[in-house]
């Protein structure tokens, strides 16, 4: 399926960490991303999410990101929050509750084209018994 998405990822960088450290933690997670960095803070834009899917199935949260990614949704957007180091490593951690004290990344995900339930199917299926159910398989 070919789908049309804009994401913004902003990180905010605080005095006492290190820009590049921030900077892979976003590339990290959005490896096509293109980045801008302004004073004390890190923002990006990608127009895919594959590698972000890669992650989700590596890691096997793929309901918890369905959670996440619903929990946050405004019709044809979706926001979640990040934490930054397990980022920096690689690994997808959502942030909930209070906020990191060296602040979370934010990431707005639009959706023009499909819908946004059938974008998250695609990028984190749901799933029967831990494994990812696909349409084909219904």
């Amino acid at each position: 399926m070919i789908y049309s998405i804009d994401v913004e990822i902003t990180a905010p960088v605080r005095d006492t960490e290190v820009t590049d450290r921030v900077r892979d933690a976003v590339t990290n997670l959005f490896p096509e991303a293109e980045l801008t960095e302004t004073h004390g803070e890190i923002q990006a834009e990608a127009h895919s999410m594959d590698h972000f899917s890669e992650q989700l199935h590596r890691q096997a949260i793929l309901d918890t990101a369905r959670g996440a990614f619903f929990e946050n949704r405004n019709r044809d957007v979706f926001t979640f929050e990040l934490k930054k180091q397990p980022a920096f490593e690689g690994v997808i951690n959502f942030a909930v509750g209070n906020p990191d004290e060296l602040g979370d990344m934010h990431v707005r995900v639009y959706v023009d084209e499909p819908e946004v339930e059938a974008f998250v199917d695609q990028i984190a299926p749901r799933t029967e018994e831990g494994k990812p159910v696909t349409s084909e398989e219904n």
